[in-house]
């Protein structure tokens, strides 16, 4: 690491830690957002932007635990002048990890400027965006390999948290993207003698920029596969809803002619129809060969 560019790290940290250790004067809305936990509200909005003599960015960091089923988040907070970068780890509202700090010293590390472990930063960020999609992608492939032994209820409720994260993944990857395009744009501006984010700088950026939107386009398209997974799931229980009517309208149908015959002959009718032959042997031999002749029907239309 330069030592020219001081980098510090703090977890979870108290109002007089964080201010002991910022890299200049910050303003009272960048110690509030710098202070407040990770709530059950969710995650905060991502953000890059300019407070004069020092850069204030809220990154969010996806991680996906394909063995439960679940997303979560981890929140990295950066304050960064010319000289110093500070960030500020939040443990997640879960009780969950939060980013380790190895992982920030190695991409901070060997870094010729503060801007450039800035990029180092969300350019990993950007790279976490990508492997979630692919994650996502491979939990709707498990879905669908599954549907046709999956209990229906499962696959649905698997369909509807899949189609909830989706949606909170599209809250954060968009307004990351914002920020990075700000950068890009040269909107955000840090005062001081030099600039923290270069022309040759922000084109790194650049680089980054284009991953969020390559992960952009693939989270659209894992939407699409997931609307294909639900709309293939229902019309399996459509099929199934038919095959269940079909069973029961031959057992109706089987059920029926008999019925009739049963009721024809309960009449009181004179003369022959009051003989035993016709009241049981007829009736009998009615209903049998009616019976045969609607199995024999069904088997040939491929109903049983």
């Amino acid at each position: 690491m330069s030592r020219d560019v001081v980098w510090t790290d703090l977890l979870d940290p108290s109002r007089e830690e964080l201010l002991a250790a910022a890299p200049a004067e910050l303003l009272p809305l960048a110690v509030g957002e710098l202070l407040a936990p990770s709530g059950p509200d969710g995650p905060p909005r991502p953000t890059i932007e300019s407070h004069g003599r020092y850069l204030l960015a809220i990154l969010l960091v996806p991680v996906a635990v394909p063995q439960e089923d679940r997303l979560y988040y981890q929140e990295v907070d950066l304050v960064a002048t010319h000289d110093a970068v500070l960030t500020v780890r939040k443990t997640p509202a879960g009780g969950d990890p939060p980013f380790p700090v190895e992982e920030l010293a190695a991409l901070c590390a060997n870094r010729e400027s503060a801007g450039l472990m800035v990029h180092g930063i969300v350019d990993e960020i950007a790279e976490r965006f990508l492997a979630l999609i692919d994650a996502l992608e491979d939990e709707i492939d498990e879905i669908e390999e599954g549907v046709e032994r999956a209990e229906g209820v499962r696959t649905r409720r698997r369909i509807a948290e899949l189609r909830r994260a989706i949606v909170g993944v599209r809250r954060t990857l968009g307004p990351t993207r914002d920020a990075m395009r700000r950068v890009l744009d040269a909107r955000v501006v840090v005062a001081g003698e030099t600039e923290l984010f270069p022309t040759e700088l922000r084109l790194l950026f650049g680089d980054s920029y284009d991953k969020l939107l390559r992960a952009t386009e693939g989270l659209d398209a894992a939407r699409e596969l997931l609307a294909s997974v639900r709309d293939y799931d229902q019309a399996r229980i459509a099929e199934s809803q038919n095959e269940v009517v079909k069973t029961l309208t031959v057992v109706a149908s089987l059920v029926l002619v008999p019925t009739l015959i049963t009721g024809f002959y309960g009449q009181n009718f004179a003369g022959e129809f009051g003989e035993a032959y016709w009241s049981v042997g007829v009736a009998i031999g009615l209903i049998l060969g009616s019976t045969i002749v609607q199995l024999a029907a069904f088997a040939w239309r491929g109903w049983l």
